[in-house]
């Protein structure tokens, strides 16, 4: 069956990609390469959406501010929210706004369908085999910190009590999908 799916992501070839690689799958894609381009296309586009991909970050902006205006164009949508910069608040705030999924890259086509099609409220994702890494824990502390601030560096400092660009430098540094593969069991 052929779905409408919205597609929002930053990066160029990754959006080429994920476009090309669904259309072959017989769905009917659009794109969009930034929040404000995202708004623009919903506000011509009458057709609903079955399903939209969105990015968390887009450049300065935040892909989770794309939820309801998408929920509000497609009350139906199934809304997979895909990103790098992956944590538990992020993920906790994008289900809370509507968000149907989260995944973090890197992801295959057959992850994101399958994260898309899958029910998070009945099925139960399988537990970790270790406790997370310590450098999961401060990157999933800060992510809650910046999400209870709305995104603002330097109250998230001051509640943290550290120096902006001290919070600046640790952002950049994020964890990487390999740093995360340490921290579970992928032969489950």
């Amino acid at each position: 069956m052929t779905q409408q799916i919205l597609v929002v992501e930053d990066d160029v070839a990754l959006r080429t990609q994920l476009q090309r690689v669904l259309t072959r799958r017989s769905h009917d894609v659009v794109t969009a390469a930034s929040a404000e381009s995202c708004l623009a296309l919903l506000a011509e586009r009458p057709v609903p959406l079955d399903a939209a991909i969105l990015d968390l970050n887009l450049g300065e902006d935040n892909g989770l501010d794309l939820i309801e205006p998408v929920l509000a164009h497609s009350p139906d949508c199934r809304i997979l929210m895909l990103t790098g910069y992956g944590s538990i608040p992020t993920a906790v705030a994008a289900t809370r706004r509507g968000a149907h999924n989260y995944l973090t890259k890197p992801a295959s086509l057959d992850d994101i369908l399958g994260a898309l099609s899958a029910n998070p409220g009945t099925e139960t994702p399988p537990l970790p085999s270790a406790p997370p890494s310590l450098e999961r824990l401060e990157w999933e502390h800060i992510q809650r910190v910046l999400e209870e601030h709305d995104g603002n560096i330097s109250a998230a400092a001051r509640t943290l009590g550290i120096h902006r660009r001290t919070l600046q430098r640790r952002l950049k540094k994020r964890p990487s999908a390999n740093d995360y593969d340490r921290d579970y069991d992928r032969d489950y």
